[in-house]
């Protein structure tokens, strides 16, 4: 009797704040929702969570969860409630917080304040101070009773730098030592993350809000499609006019596809059915990326430059390249044997192992020692693989079509040109193809 009349005491403002809401929705029911409906529901909901924070308080505090088999907290949360560990965490937080802040906790059980206002809170105790956070008690409630829990955060945040201005300070060099970004590859697409440093960031949200603004005032797509697309424009741009040339190429995107591919892709038809034509040719591949789709390679197309590269699959050794050959003439390579080049070598450096895309280009024969700037004899390698092999400590030599880096325990790697490996990873997967047993 006496554990019962406990747990009317504690939670009964919260059942009062129910049965408001129960009454406004029987009202409803009968004459319709209203504005008044909606302010008793939230009232409601915050009632209930904080009723539910200090149930978990409790249960994690005389570790119930054990009783019914769980190890953890966490555990039995997700088991049984199927909430997440860091939701269960910030709910017994937010009751922590509310018994530090009695008039709070008042706000709360009568639904005047919500979880994210408590979790403000909770983010003052933790970086303004427990003692602080108590002594501007009443004002943070009126904050809290009049404005947004984002407004609440700010005010939180202000309060913090005005009482322990060195973390600000701090705070923006620990942000710059761990600014990084990486951009890798997923089989939908992209996959970003990383950490930005304060200015960084600010000038990446500013350029995102603008982007996200609907232009038209039928304009229906969502902010993250204004975003995407927005950024795609922006991206667009920059690479057109706004980098710097890299020994008089400019940076861009680069598709490697052969002519009966990229017909073959041409002439689809929007989800057409039967047989993709990457069945059929190779597939065209985006260079950092990996294979793409012929649907991807025809939007891809619209605006695209196009570098014709002869290759004579059944000719290797062919002499076609008079056009880009140049031979004593000319020291180093001209704009179109770079490109010639890179494209050989899928934009990656040419010594076995090595991912860096920023490349010199290197006489095999050396020209000091007689070679010619001819394109089958020129190859791209980074800063540091092209100092190693000035150094004497990385050798590389043309035989036929091959190009065979030598380190100095006599080890050989072999760099085939890329069209050729595109061309014998497509036929391995043909043939793959091939044997495998047809459905039906």
């Amino acid at each position: 009797m006496l554990a019962s009349s406990v747990v009317v005491m504690r939670f009964g403002a919260t059942i009062a704040t129910l049965r408001e809401a129960a009454l406004m929705l029987r009202a409803a029911d009968e004459q319709g929702p209203s504005t008044d409906t909606a302010r008793a529901l939230v009232a409601a909901r915050n009632a209930i969570d904080a009723a539910l924070a200090d149930t978990l308080a409790s249960v994690s505090a005389r570790r119930d969860f054990e009783v019914e088999g769980a190890s953890a907290m966490t555990a039995w949360a997700r088991r049984e409630l199927r909430i997440s560990s860091g939701e269960t965490w910030r709910l017994v937080r937010a009751a922590e917080t509310m018994d530090a802040l009695p008039s709070v906790r008042e706000a709360a059980e009568h639904g005047q304040v919500s979880g994210e206002h408590v979790d403000a809170l909770t983010y003052s105790r933790r970086h303004v101070g427990e003692t602080r956070t108590v002594e501007a008690e009443r004002w943070l409630l009126d904050v809290a009773l009049t404005c947004e829990p984002k407004d609440l955060r700010d005010v939180a945040r202000e309060l913090r730098v005005a009482i322990h201005p060195d973390e600000l300070e701090q705070a923006w060099i620990k942000g710059m030592a761990k600014r990084d970004i990486r951009i890798t590859t997923v089989p939908e697409g992209w996959h970003l993350s990383g950490f930005l440093d304060v200015a960084t960031g600010a000038k990446l949200k500013a350029i995102l809000d603008s982007l996200s603004v609907p232009r038209e005032a039928d304009d229906q797509r969502t902010a993250a499609e204004r975003r995407i697309e927005g950024l795609s424009q922006l991206l667009d741009s920059v690479l057109e006019n706004g980098l710097p040339s890299d020994k008089g190429v400019r940076p861009q995107m680069t598709v490697l596809v052969d002519a009966e591919t990229l017909s073959a892709a041409l002439d689809r038809q929007p989800f057409a059915p039967g047989p993709s034509p990457e069945a059929a040719t190779p597939a065209a591949e985006l260079v950092g990326f990996g294979p793409i789709s012929a649907g991807l390679l025809a939007q891809l197309n619209c605006c695209a430059d196009f570098t014709p590269v002869l290759i004579d699959r059944n000719k290797p050794d062919a002499d076609t390249g008079h056009v880009l050959d140049v031979g004593r003439t000319q020291r180093l390579a001209t704009k179109k044997q770079r490109r010639a080049v890179l494209v050989r070598q899928g934009f990656q450096c040419a010594n076995p192992g090595c991912k860096r895309t920023h490349l010199e280009i290197h006489h095999v024969t050396w020209w000091s020692h007689g070679g010619h700037t001819n394109v089958d004899e020129l190859v791209g390698y980074c800063t540091g693989c092209h100092h190693l092999i000035h150094a004497g400590l990385l050798t590389v030599e043309k035989i036929g079509t091959e190009l065979v880096t030598r380190h100095p325990t006599g080890r050989l790697n072999t760099t085939l040109p890329r069209t050729q490996l595109r061309q014998q990873a497509w036929e391995r997967r043909m043939t793959c193809s091939t044997a495998l047993p047809r459905a039906g």
